[in-house]
């Protein structure tokens, strides 16, 4: 034992560099360890019915649409969310909720998250009508089908076309929602929604008589494209269109029933620290990231191999004649 350690003595430089050496490739190798821990997984759901394409929210002082302002709103989220946080995206159109991609971890997969909301669009609906009671049910069959308990993130206008009466709407009582989050986009004055033709060009605004072309989402011809030609039909006049708002009072009224939780969706440090505190959607075993440890470590090491050095130089420094030795 003696020997060994006095051979570690003598050779301590090479151990030093050989331990920072075997830190710095588990760094590079094997970064991750696996721990218990609380995750917040989220399920990010945009609407994406014609009615977000409405110009009543402000960004960076300039107006912008709803469904821009919704995608800025995801990616802050995203940004804000600490590594081991997960997301998967899907939107509601019509009906149904389509789902994107199943959860992925934010820092591995940063860039594909945030590219798959930059082109979140309404010409990804698949057909009219913007019915969000019936999104609901859809919204917790993908839910169900993830590998994972998650927190749905609904963001939405609450605009649906349909209106909402006694005879279409659907009962949600048994419904238990309290993983579900609404986020309500849009303001609070009523204003034109903006039509666009088959080449995302706009052309007008939606008619109030709008019946056939739904205003609520991209409309029964949005498939059909030889409909659009010249261009659809939009409001002839200012007092023929289409007026929308954010529902925010049915959006409460739809939270209640199914005992989800509703906020306006502000670009605003309030409104992603209450994102961030939701309950974690469950404890799973999963990779934490130790990298920084390991290279912290093999930087101290190195460092070590030049400290008798930096010592001895100190002391001889101490001891330089001339130098003024200070009194205790």
């Amino acid at each position: 034992m003696m020997r060994l350690i006095r051979a570690l003595k003598a050779n301590y430089a090479t151990v030093l560099y050989v331990l920072a050496l075997a830190l710095m490739l588990l760094a590079l190798f094997k970064p991750q360890i696996q721990l218990k821990q609380d995750v917040h997984n989220y399920l990010l759901i945009a609407d994406v019915s014609q009615s977000m394409n409405a110009e009543d929210a402000m960004l960076a002082g300039k107006p912008v649409s709803r469904m821009v302002y919704t995608r800025h709103l995801m990616k802050r989220i995203v940004e804000t969310s600490p590594c081991g946080t997960y997301f998967s995206v899907g939107v509601f159109a019509a009906e149904n909720v389509g789902l994107l991609f199943m959860p992925l971890e934010v820092c591995a997969n940063y860039d594909i998250i945030t590219d798959t909301i930059n082109h979140l669009d309404w010409r990804m609906a698949w057909r009219g009508n913007s019915r969000l009671s019936f999104g609901v049910k859809s919204g917790e069959t993908v839910l169900d089908s993830l590998n994972a308990p998650a927190q749905l993130v609904f963001f939405t206008d609450g605009d649906e076309a349909p209106k909402v009466n006694a005879i279409n709407k659907l009962d949600l009582g048994a419904m238990d929602g309290s993983h579900w989050l609404f986020v309500g986009v849009g303001g609070h004055e009523p204003v034109p929604i903006p039509r666009f033709n088959s080449e995302n060009k706009w052309v007008g605004f939606w008619p109030s008589d709008a019946k056939e072309f739904s205003a609520g989402a991209v409309g029964v011809t949005y498939n059909d494209t030889s409909k659009d030609e010249p261009d659809p039909i939009v409001a002839y006049a200012e007092f023929d269109r289409y007026l929308s708002q954010l529902e925010d009072g049915y959006l409460k009224e739809l939270a209640g029933e199914i005992k989800a939780k509703y906020i306006e969706g502000k670009d605003e440090a309030g409104f992603y620290d209450y994102i961030q505190q939701q309950k974690p959607a469950a404890v799973f075993v999963t990779d934490y990231n130790i990298r920084w440890l390991y290279l912290s470590l093999a930087l101290l090491l190195i460092l070590g191999v030049y400290t008798p050095a930096l010592m001895k130089t100190w002391q001889r420094y101490r001891q330089r004649p001339g130098r003024p030795v200070s009194s205790r």
